[in-house]
């Protein structure tokens, strides 16, 4: 998996689970691409309705576009409700998070047609190639 390549191709980015709380790492990751790329970025939370002014969306199915890539800070019993959103809005990419990892869902998603990479932390793999 060319990560370097997934990264440059991506434009849009939506993040699913993100949380207002600053000590969580999905707000770590969207305070990191928003200052640091120039991503667009859709936070997908059904608890929260705005972090800091930034819009947050209930699910994928609510975006007002189809993201190049989808996120995922989600427990790993959600991990296959993700995929099943992010392939019926047609995204490219399925990222999940560092210490998420579901061969079933990979594989369902690369049958589908997804790039799918697994237990990698989005910030750190940004910054590292193209940081």
């Amino acid at each position: 998996m060319d990560l370097k390549r997934i990264l440059t191709e991506t434009r849009s980015v939506a993040i699913v689970g993100v949380s207002a709380d600053p000590m969580r790492p999905s707000h770590g990751v969207w305070r990191y691409l928003k200052a640091a790329t120039d991503y667009e970025l859709y936070l997908i939370n059904p608890t929260i309705d705005e972090i800091d002014g930034d819009k947050v969306y209930q699910s994928l199915a609510d975006l007002p576009v189809v993201p190049d890539m989808v996120d995922v800070f989600r427990r790993r019993e959600h991990l296959r409700d993700v995929l099943n959103e992010t392939i019926a809005i047609g995204a490219k990419t399925l990222w999940l998070q560092q210490g998420l990892w579901d061969d079933e869902v990979a594989r369902q998603g690369a049958e589908a047609g997804l790039q799918v990479v697994m237990d990698r932390c989005l910030k750190v793999d940004h910054a590292r190639l193209l940081g």
